[in-house]
């Protein structure tokens, strides 16, 4: 049976793991896809690096378009990142007749309805299982081990950057920006750590997600993304004390109105598996109508876990290379003329429960002017905490759990209780779902 000839277009960690594991599990692989994938050729901008990971294995260029323009070449894997050459060199390849394996979740969750479109309109797959959560395979089990469902929602732990550093917060008690140093000295976090911690990262992932979950189009642009930057100690401990865990979510969920389409710190009760999800690992919880809740759980970055979703990708290939591409899984779950442009809709549209925390004044009168503003506003409350002031204090924390609500009737309430003179500080505001 011919080869599988792959580009490969960078060889930094993943690239260099996608040659350590096809070399370690070759035999294993070629009895899997039928045939043998081979990597014929490497771009990179560091070609002695490129040298020493391919050991005389594959050709070797500082020219990714010679590579995607290379006739020899089956399947370009695209491992860049990115949104500019990264689209270029990949919309190349489709024009080329070339089947694609990518990891970039920014180059899809952006401009990935004009990428499939145009493989479409060729014939070709692009395969992209390595772009959400690393090793573990839920692009599969979105698109393919789930189709008899009706999804209904989705909520996953996808950045394990910020995983760790909520963690360590919540292990050491110590403030985010201490955590962060930890994590970047550590490797965890980038040198500018911005995508991670301010969630843009998980929002490219959700939005991957939710177009596979509920066949609609990317629509990273009305994704609502909060990192945890400014995340405070002390709320990571009083959730403890209430019972929850602090997660950086990403949530999509389907409703009657519209898509939701989230990524903020969530508060989740302790006794969900997915809250115990602790350092840089993954989980995605799926609830599907039919079979219920599935978490899929494992370590969402890394060379090999990375490199894992990439083979799995350039083996699936294999198998259907020679396949009708109308019968092909579709890119997106559902057949292209079923993708369907729901709305999403805004955070102020959205109906959770919260998490609020007050610094007032210790004096009497200021539970009740609270509760009737938040009464007036049609917020129930579940739970309430007034903390006892410490000695020689006469400002105290009141923690408020609420019940299920609109978000735009939660941002009037907190306007109206920031107004009150016993008021000392921005309310917090925190989300918080159940998951049930």
């Amino acid at each position: 049976m011919k080869p599988i000839n792959v580009g490969l277009l960078g060889i930094g960690t993943v690239g260099g793991g996608t040659f350590t594991v096809l070399s370690r599990n070759e035999a294993e692989i070629t009895r899997r896809a039928g045939r043998p994938i081979r990597i014929i050729a490497v771009a990179d901008k560091n070609v002695e690096l490129a040298r020493q990971v391919a050991g005389g294995k594959a050709r070797i260029t500082d020219d990714a378009f010679a590579v995607v323009n290379d006739p020899e070449v089956d399947v370009v894997v695209e491992l860049i990142g990115g949104y500019g050459v990264a689209k270029d060199l990949v919309l190349k390849a489709i024009e080329n007749g070339k089947h694609v394996v990518t990891a970039n979740k920014a180059l899809l969750a952006t401009h990935g309805n004009e990428i499939f479109a145009a493989a479409q309109k060729k014939g070709v797959v692009v395969a992209f299982e390595a772009a959400v959560a690393g090793g573990i395979p839920i692009i599969k089990a979105v698109r393919e081990g789930l189709s008899a469902n009706r999804i209904q929602w989705i909520a996953g732990i996808i950045n394990g950057t910020t995983n760790f550093i909520l963690s360590e917060m919540r292990d050491k008690g110590l403030p985010f920006a201490d955590v962060l140093k930890e994590a970047q000295r550590l490797g965890y976090a980038e040198a500018d750590p911005t995508f991670d911690i301010e969630g843009v990262d998980a929002a490219h992932k959700i939005t991957i997600l939710s177009a596979l979950a509920f066949g609609i189009p990317m629509q990273f642009e009305g994704a609502h993304i909060e990192g945890i930057s400014k995340l405070e100690a002390d709320d990571i401990k009083y959730a403890e004390q209430l019972g929850y865990r602090i997660k950086l979510l990403g949530i999509t969920r389907w409703t009657s109105e519209g898509v939701e389409l989230r990524v903020h710190p969530t508060l989740i009760p302790a006794r969900r598996l997915i809250a115990n999800v602790e350092g840089a690992m993954n989980a995605v919880l799926v609830q599907g109508d039919a079979v219920g809740a599935t978490l899929h759980y494992g370590k969402g970055a890394g060379a090999e876990p990375t490199a894992s979703a990439v083979i799995a990708d350039l083996v699936d290939i294999a198998r259907v290379l020679d396949a009708d591409p109308e019968h092909r899984v579709p890119y997106l779950a559902f057949q292209p003329d079923a993708v369907v442009n729901t709305p999403i809709l805004p955070i102020s549209e959205v109906e959770t429960s919260y998490y609020l925390r007050l610094r007032v004044e210790d004096k009497p009168g200021v539970l009740a002017d609270i509760t009737r503003i938040l009464a007036d506003h049609g917020i129930s409350i579940d739970a309430m905490v007034q903390r006892e002031p410490d000695e020689g204090e006469e400002q105290t924390d009141i923690i408020i759990l609420t019940h299920l609500v609109r978000e735009k009737g939660v941002d009037a309430a907190i306007a109206k209780i920031e107004a009150l003179p016993v008021v000392k500080r921005k309310v917090i505001r925190l989300r918080l779902e159940t998951l049930g």
